[in-house]
């Protein structure tokens, strides 16, 4: 099933996953984005695409592909990460793409080496029949496909201080529907401090574990709270919980310190500043009314919700692809997950979120619907088309 000429998008989903991109903030002494990188950017370069490398981070490079317009129309980016998580425990050789019962499987396959294939091929049909250099459509596209988004998002932040589009689309797994939501999140360190004391003798000290025993409580309140205010239409609550946590140097001495994660994740609306002192103000209530209680509060990483209005340009352009592609009006829908999209939204970009079937994403087997990734080439070549011509 390849009815479009040109590049079959599965074929080069197949290539894609055969290349080693584990990112090496989550495994050691991964690969990285390297040798994919590279790989795209021969692509690009064959595909009559202008490539610049960024590579802010040494050994995690960014590709844009940029593929000019006449002038007069408006520009469109594309983006995909080229980075996966592990391979550890996978069942089977995830670097195989292998082809079976109408299913891809492979590390990255679903999440998102399907997306990226769609994305390249997409991109190259759409602005093919132009001089060299130069597409056939009035606006620029611009492909990219980014290192680190299963980390920290190094990549889209350096092609974002870079280059700008009138919209972009972000073709992370959605079973096709449109995403025009997704949560926010921010993490937090808790460093609860006590004062060490024999075991024999707790009154003599301050007790760090049981201390954070009462913030887990305060924990439960907020929860509840949140659970009890308004849902948002597509992403529900929100939620927070306890990530890990450590305490205590021996069972004969009371604790002296305790630390605990905290996981927030927010709507639309919720800026990481307002969840830290939603936060820092339960601490607070708790240092006003326990003895001894003393905290720390630190914030390790917070990136805000992101929402689509539908009646952009490039959601209403895209809601029509999709349902000349489909046959059907194409479900919308709000992701539980952060995306790329938050950067690009708040970049002022723009923007929404569509990507293959399939499933494992971060699991021990993982695998894309390949009539899904034909479908999504086709509704992405349209959409190139008609937003940029």
């Amino acid at each position: 099933m390849n009815p479009e000429p040109g590049p079959d998008p599965v074929a080069v989903m197949q290539a894609l996953i055969a290349i080693d991109s584990v990112n090496p903030d989550l495994v050691l002494g991964a690969a990285g984005e390297r040798m994919i990188a590279a790989w795209c950017a021969d692509w690009l370069t064959g595909h009559g695409f202008e490539v610049h490398r960024l590579e802010r981070h040494p050994g995690r490079p960014t590709i844009v592909g940029l593929r000019r317009g006449t002038g007069g129309g408006r520009s469109l980016m594309l983006n995909g990460h080229l980075d996966t998580v592990g391979v550890g425990g996978y069942l089977g050789d995830p670097f195989a793409g292998e082809r079976r019962d109408g299913r891809v499987f492979g590390r990255g396959s679903f999440d998102m080496k399907g997306g990226v294939a769609a994305i390249l091929v997409a991109a190259a049909r759409a602005t093919s029949g132009g001089t060299s250099g130069v597409s056939a459509l009035a606006g620029d596209v611009l492909v990219t496909l980014v290192a680190d988004e299963e980390f920290g998002s190094l990549g889209t932040e350096e092609a974002l201080a870079r280059f700008r589009a009138d919209a972009a689309i972000v073709a992370e797994p959605s079973e096709l529907c449109l995403t025009l939501a997704h949560r926010g999140f921010a993490w937090f360190e808790v460093e609860l401090t006590g004062l060490a004391a024999h075991g024999s003798q707790p009154e003599r000290g301050v007790d760090a574990i049981a201390h954070a025993g009462l913030v887990l409580s305060a924990l439960d309140g907020l929860r509840a709270e949140i659970e009890a205010a308004p849902a948002h239409p597509l992403l529900g609550h929100g939620t927070v919980r306890v990530s890990t946590i450590t305490g205590g140097t021996d069972a004969a001495t009371v604790a002296a310190v305790c630390t605990l994660t905290i996981e927030r994740r927010t709507l639309p609306g919720q800026t990481p500043d307002a969840v830290e002192a939603e936060l820092r103000g339960l601490l607070d209530r708790l240092a006003a009314g326990v003895p001894d209680f003393a905290y720390r509060l630190t914030r390790l990483v917070a990136r805000a919700a992101f929402e689509a209005d539908p009646a952009w340009a490039i959601v209403r352009t895209l809601s029509a692809q999709a349902e000349r592609v489909l046959g059907h009006s194409q479900t919308v829908r709000g992701e539980p997950f952060w995306t790329d999209a938050g950067l690009i939204h708040e970049a002022g970009i723009p923007c929404l979120v569509v990507g293959v079937a399939g499933g494992g994403a971060h699991a021990d087997t993982e695998w894309a619907d390949e009539a899904s990734v034909y479908r999504l080439t086709d509704m992405l070549a349209g959409t190139i088309a008609d937003f940029c011509g």
